[in-house]
């Protein structure tokens, strides 16, 4: 294995990135606010993660429909925006790249996050899992099925979100459109029983992701946007894999090359799907296949399987999750061959400072 693949210079496909490490996306939950403004303490956080090639930020609402969980920030008030330009300030100061993820959770959330309205999703469909309210994990109910003019509203929110993303100072955002949130619950036949434009045909079922590239196409640089995607979820979010799936992912993958984005954002199956003939088992080495941009790849990689998928050139990047939560430093962690921090899961989404910005560097330990 050639460690420099993890740590050179990655300079092609619309990014200049000091190395092959991102952050991947997380939600930690710290915007304890009533207005769900990233604050000072999260700007702390980013900044001291800065030496990742680049930082993909916990998903942030595109509006209030979107809302799925409490205690995350915001990306469509005036105030939302100041406070992610404390984050991006303090991460380019430490000459860190930041991309902020958009986020709509569609049935996964519930009706006290949302005044007592019912949430907005494809169809009626529950997803069948919890969601974290004021008062603790509840589960989901049947959404209301979004109407056209929620469809086309929701479009609107993404591309007014990019820019609002822009104005306060990130270098690019993600769609999420993976992880049995709003897009994924669009893509998915179990979840997706509309008779109109957006339901039935593969076609249909994948058109409101490029509805919104196209959208954000007319307002920003399309090179600043990235796309995730999580084409072998199955059995958890709700999501269930069928006979359709492969195809629905061939469709929308290939259909990507059309636009020059700044990467594809993949993750690895979370469960055993060895024996599902409808399973894509191996995603970045079957997506390499078929898209011809910048490959993120993420789901429980450590540095020598890291170093692995790249050298074998089925990605480009590799994004890292929870040991970013301990290692504020795990690029030169990784470096040196030293030790990583343990990360504390019952701080994960809990406020303040432990668990989040207290985890010790190297040369503090």
């Amino acid at each position: 294995m050639k460690e420099e693949s993890l740590f050179n210079n990655y300079e092609e496909n619309n990014l200049q990135l000091n190395n092959r490490i991102v952050m991947a996306p997380m939600t930690r939950a710290r915007a304890d606010n009533k207005e769900n403004v990233a604050t000072e303490l999260i700007a702390e956080y980013y900044a001291q993660r800065t030496t990742a090639g680049l930082i993909i930020t916990e998903g942030t609402f595109v509006s209030e429909e979107g809302i799925g969980v409490i205690n995350v920030p915001g990306i469509y008030t005036k105030q939302q925006i100041d406070g992610w330009k404390i984050v991006t300030t303090a991460v380019h100061e430490k000459g860190g790249k930041i991309f902020a993820q958009l986020w709509h959770t569609g049935a996964m959330s519930h009706p006290d996050l949302h005044e007592g309205r019912l949430p907005l999703a494809p169809s009626n469909y529950n997803p069948e899992q919890q969601a974290f309210t004021a008062e603790g994990f509840k589960p989901t109910v049947a959404p209301r099925p979004m109407t056209i003019e929620d469809i086309n509203k929701t479009i609107e929110d993404f591309k007014q979100a990019t820019l609002n993303a822009i104005e306060a100072g990130f270098d690019g955002v993600e769609i999420h459109a993976a992880n049995g949130y709003l897009l994924q619950q669009f893509f998915s036949k179990n979840s997706n029983n509309r008779t109109d434009e957006y339901g039935q045909t593969i076609e249909n079922r994948a058109r409101i992701l490029f509805e919104i590239l196209d959208e954000i196409k007319k307002v920003a640089d399309i090179k600043r946007v990235g796309v995730r995607l999580n084409p072998s979820l199955d059995g958890m979010m709700g999501i269930f894999i069928d006979d359709e799936t492969i195809a629905v992912y061939d469709y929308i993958v290939t259909k990507l090359n059309e636009y020059d984005l700044a990467y594809l954002h993949l993750l690895e199956p979370f469960t055993d799907v060895t024996n599902n003939p409808n399973a894509v088992k191996e995603v970045a080495k079957y997506y390499r296949k078929l898209y011809e941009g910048t490959i993120i790849i993420n789901k429980s990689f450590d540095k020598e399987t890291a170093i692995k998928v790249i050298d074998a050139g089925d990605a480009d990047l590799v994004s890292f999750g929870v040991p970013f939560i301990g290692n504020p430093d795990l690029v030169e962690r990784f470096k040196t061959n030293q030790p990583l921090n343990k990360a504390d899961d019952k701080t994960f989404y809990t406020p303040g400072e432990k668990g989040y910005t207290d985890y010790p560097f190297l040369n503090e330990e």
